[in-house]
């Protein structure tokens, strides 16, 4: 598995005046992202791994280098497009890895069903999913927690960058409803409280940066992960799941 490219990722909280104030700023220079539709955002659902020993977790908790989270992703509640993603974060860094997941694939690891994985079977795996395969095994990873939230995405290819609003974020342990449009989910945030991710390679063209005023916004150390699990795992609204 080839190493992935290192990323600058930053997170502000911002409430829905700076949203749309900011939003307002950024149309005239950046476009969203192609995927969204026709309402410029679109829906992503995640659903985190975890071990036995629930180290992501604890790692996230303590702030130690590096964190390690396996996530398996999908859109607008859809199986057109569904990815294992394995997500690092080291001395401030991010790194990505992907994989393709076919539905079933995606429903027997939900179910924390094995796919094989005799040495021929691994081979035909992309790497990613062979290794996460194995940590089933060894490691007993086991779905812990769905993050779901709607996406207002912009992209500039310099400095490949990556604006995101993230509203209406959210915490499930609903699993067996992951592709369903209804599932049951409880709100992370207060009304009117967002997510604004800023994402890059190399550097933040000085016109973003200006038009964004990073300085006057309250910068976050925000797992959308840790948070959820601790904010379903507090709430007896899903006991009934």
């Amino acid at each position: 598995m080839a190493i992935a490219k290192s990323r600058h990722e930053y997170k502000f909280s911002v409430n829905e005046k700076d949203l749309l104030m900011l939003g307002m700023r950024l149309e005239p220079l950046i476009a969203k992202d192609a995927h969204v539709g026709e309402q410029g955002y679109y829906h992503i659902r995640s659903i985190y791994f975890d071990d036995y020993h629930n180290s992501s977790f604890y790692s996230n908790e303590a702030g130690v280098d590096p964190r390690v989270k396996y996530r398996i992703r999908i859109y607008n509640a859809g199986d057109a497009s569904i990815k294992l993603e394995k997500k690092i974060k080291e001395n401030g860094m991010t790194r990505k890895y992907a994989a393709p997941l076919s539905r079933q694939q995606a429903d027997m690891l939900i179910r924390g069903q094995l796919l094989p994985i005799d040495q021929k079977d691994l081979e035909s795996y992309p790497p990613l999913l062979a290794q996460f395969l194995l940590l089933m095994r060894t490691r007993r990873m086991q779905p812990k927690v769905i993050v779901a939230y709607d996406r207002i995405p912009y992209v500039d290819r310099r400095g490949n960058v990556r604006i995101t609003f993230d509203r209406n974020i959210a915490a499930s342990v609903d699993f067996s409803n992951f592709f369903e449009k209804e599932m049951q989910k409880i709100p992370l945030l207060p009304p009117g409280e967002h997510l604004l991710e800023v994402k890059y390679d190399e550097y933040l063209p000085a016109v973003l940066k200006q038009q964004l005023d990073l300085g006057k916004l309250r910068q976050e150390t925000f797992s959308k992960y840790y948070l959820c699990r601790k904010r379903a795992g507090n709430e007896h609204f899903f006991e009934h799941l």
